[in-house]
C-alpha cells in the first residue's frame, strides 16, 4: 500500500517528538508499504527542527512544509497551523496525481487537517480510473517514490490523538462558542462523517464519537506503544551529570522516585512537589527530567520552598531514556483531575516506564488504567499530594523484590499489547 500520513508535528528519534508517526511508518515500510509523511517545519514539541524541506529517514519519505515559529498556544500557533494546512491543500492535486495514495491519514492533534486529507483522497480517487498502472508525471520529489496504486479506492483515515475541541474546552476553559472551538467542532463532525476509517489512541471514545455522527463500525482502537529495538542491549549510557546525581542518592541510601517527560500543566507536577514537601524528612529523593512551559516556574518553586529532596534536570536524548529509567526505584506519572480522561489515556511515558520494569506510582482517575490492569504498581487519586506521598511510602515499604515483580508484570503487559509491530499491523488491518 501507498500511505500518505499528514501529521503537523511528526518527528523522528533525531528530531524529537512526536514519535508515533515515525514508529508506525517504519513498521509499515518493513512490511513492504510505501510511506510519505507531510509535516510542518516548525513544531513546539520537537527538540530540533528539520534543516531540509524533504528527506528520507529509515525508508520513510518526509516532506517538511515551511511554517512560522511560535511560542505558546496563541495567535502564533494558529498562524502555524493555517500555514501548514494551506500549503498541503495547495499541493493536493500534485500529491494525489504523483503519489497516488491508497490511504490518506489525517493524524494531527487538531482536527482541521481532515479537510486537506479529504481533498487529497477525493482527487486521488478522481485520478485512479485513468492512471492506475501509469507512471506518475516526474514532478517533484514525490514522483520518485514509484507509480500506481495498489487497487481499489483511496481511503480517508482520521487518527484521533486527543478529542478536539473537547480537550481545550475541558482542560483550558475555552468556551464552546469560541471561534476556534467551533471550527474544531465542525472539523471533528466532518471527520466522523466522511472518513472511511477512524483510528483512536483513546480506548473509551465510542459514546462521544457516536454522539457526533460516527458509525462505530468505522472505529478501531490503536493505542500508543514502544519500539523494541530501543530496549535491546544496554542502550546509550546516561549522561555524567545525571549518573553522578543518581549514584550519590543511592549511595546515601535514598530511594529514587523519578519522572521523565514534559513539564506542563497536564502533568500535574505541582502535586508531586507538594508531595515532596511531605516527604522531605524521609530517605526519598525526587528526580524530574524533561522540559516544557512550566519548567522554570517549577524550578523556582523548588528553590524558594527549599525542597532539597528534589532535583530537576534538562531533557536528555531519547536513546538515554532506558538507562535513566532503569536507575529509578519508582517511576511517577500524574494527571489533572478532569472529566476529559473519562475517554481513556494513552501516555507514551507510561509504556516506557513499564518496559524499564519500574514499579509505577500512577496518580489518575480515567476511563482506563494500564497500571492497575497489569498490576504494575499503585494507583492513587489525582491532584492529592497526601495520596501521592502515601503511595510513595507504600511502594517504598514493599521492598526491592516486590517492586521488581511489579516491573516484570508491566513489561509483560507492554510486550503483549503495546509494541509497534503489533500496533502497525492493527492499523493496516483497519485499512483493509
Amino acid at each position: 500500500m501507498r500511505l500518505l500520513l499528514i501529521n503537523h508535528y511528526a518527528g523522528s528519534p533525531e528530531l524529537g517528538m512526536e514519535y508515533r508517526p515515525y514508529y508506525l511508518a517504519r513498521e509499515w515500510v518493513r512490511q513492504g508499504h510505501q510511506v510519505l509523511i507531510l509535516a510542518a517545519s516548525y513544531s513546539h514539541v520537537r527538540s530540533t527542527q528539520p534543516s531540509k524541506l524533504g528527506e528520507e529517514i529509515d525508508g520513510i519519505s518526509y516532506c517538511w512544509y515551511q511554517t512560522p515559529a511560535y511560542e505558546g498556544n496563541g495567535l502564533g500557533r494558529v498562524r502555524n497551523i493555517w500555514s501548514f494546512c494551506r500549503q498541503v491543500s495547495a499541493d493536493a492535486k500534485a500529491l494525489a496525481r504523483e503519489f497516488q495514495p491508497d490511504a490518506v491519514i489525517a493524524s494531527s492533534t487538531y482536527p482541521m487537517d481532515i479537510w486537506v486529507a479529504r481533498k487529497v483522497a477525493r482527487l486521488a480517487n478522481k485520478f485512479r480510473p485513468s492512471m492506475a498502472g501509469t507512471p506518475p508525471i516526474p514532478q517533484g520529489d514525490v514522483a520518485a517514490l514509484g507509480s500506481g496504486p495498489a487497487g481499489g479506492r483511496t481511503k480517508l483515515v482520521y487518527e484521533v490523538h486527543d478529542l478536539w475541541p473537547l480537550s481545550p474546552i475541558e482542560l483550558s476553559g475555552m468556551s464552546p462558542r469560541h471561534p476556534f472551538a467551533m471550527l474544531c467542532q465542525k472539523a471533528e463532525n466532518d471527520a466522523y462523517r466522511d472518513a472511511d476509517v477512524v483510528v483512536s489512541m483513546l480506548p473509551k471514545v465510542h459514546q462521544h464519537m457516536a454522539s457526533h455522527g460516527l458509525d462505530l463500525k468505522k472505529l478501531t482502537i490503536v493505542p500508543n506503544g514502544i519500539t523494541l529495538d530501543e530496549w535491546e542491549g544496554e542502550g546509550e549510557p546516561l549522561n555524567a551529570e545525571l549518573t553522578a546525581h543518581l549514584d550519590a542518592q543511592h549511595a546515601a541510601g535514598r530511594l529514587v522516585l523519578g519522572y521523565a517527560g514534559s513539564h506542563g500543566l497536564p502533568n500535574a507536577l505541582d502535586v508531586l512537589l507538594d508531595a515532596a514537601r511531605l516527604l522531605k524528612e524521609e530517605a526519598i529523593s525526587l528526580v524530574l527530567v524533561g522540559g516544557g512551559h512550566e519548567k522554570e516556574r517549577l524550578q523556582a518553586r523548588v528553590r524558594d520552598e527549599g525542597l532539597t529532596n528534589v532535583a530537576l534536570f534538562a531533557p536528555i536524548p531519547k536513546r538515554q531514556i532506558p538507562a535513566l529509567l532503569r536507575r529509578f526505584d519508582i517511576a511517577y506519572i500524574g494527571w489533572q483531575r478532569t472529566p476529559i480522561y473519562r475517554f481513556g489515556i494513552a501516555p507514551n511515558k507510561l509504556m516506557d516506564y513499564m518496559m524499564a520494569e519500574r514499579a509505577v506510582l500512577h496518580s489518575v482517575e480515567a476511563g482506563n488504567d494500564p497500571v492497575a490492569e497489569s498490576q504494575a504498581g499503585l494507583t492513587v487519586p489525582p491532584e492529592d499530594a497526601q495520596a501521592v506521598a502515601e503511595g510513595v511510602r507504600r511502594l517504598a515499604a514493599l521492598g526491592a523484590e516486590e517492586r521488581a515483580a511489579m516491573g516484570r508484570r508491566g513489561r509483560a503487559f507492554v510486550l503483549a499489547n503495546h509494541t509497534y509491530p503489533v500496533l502497525a499491523q492493527q492499523f493496516i488491518n483497519a485499512l483493509q
